[in-house]
């Protein structure tokens, strides 16, 4: 059904054109308000090894503060940013380091990184993937 749903996606056309403390895998008894993953749509699976950054603008809007960092695991996840036991409320932005990701592969690609943008309002989980090839990617709100 996911295969189907990420085909769909991109057959649609959707696809368009400080210290940070590193992230840990996901501790057992502790939530996390953040997720995310990349899936490589030329490969058809997990994108492992990708460096992730989060980042939250600071409250006057001009500057981001790096909060967190890690990098994908060989599901092409990681389930373990901001722990739900605190307030979590702002604006982000996850920086998808891409490149070494495609140059391991012997890929040019146009996106040396992506960036994504979103806000987090209230306790609910966020869970923020990509769909990506060398030459594209698509994003939006997963569970």
């Amino acid at each position: 059904m996911k295969k189907a749903f990420f085909h769909a996606l991109c057959l649609a056309g959707v696809c368009v054109c400080a210290s940070a403390a590193p992230v840990s895998q996901p501790t057992r008894g502790t939530n996390y308000q953040l997720s995310t993953h990349i899936l490589d749509i030329h490969q058809g699976r997990p994108a492992r090894g990708v460096p992730i950054v989060l980042f939250r603008l600071d409250g006057d809007g001009s500057t981001w503060k790096r909060v967190a960092e890690g990098i994908t695991d060989s599901n092409g996840r990681i389930g373990s940013f901001l722990p739900s036991a605190q307030p979590n409320d702002g604006i982000y932005k996850l920086k998808f380091e891409t490149a070494s990701y495609f140059r391991k592969q012997g890929l040019d690609t146009l996106y040396p990184f992506v960036e994504v943008v979103f806000e987090i309002k209230g306790r609910g989980h966020y869970h923020i993937p990509i769909t990506m090839s060398a030459n594209g990617y698509a994003t939006y709100r997963g569970n």
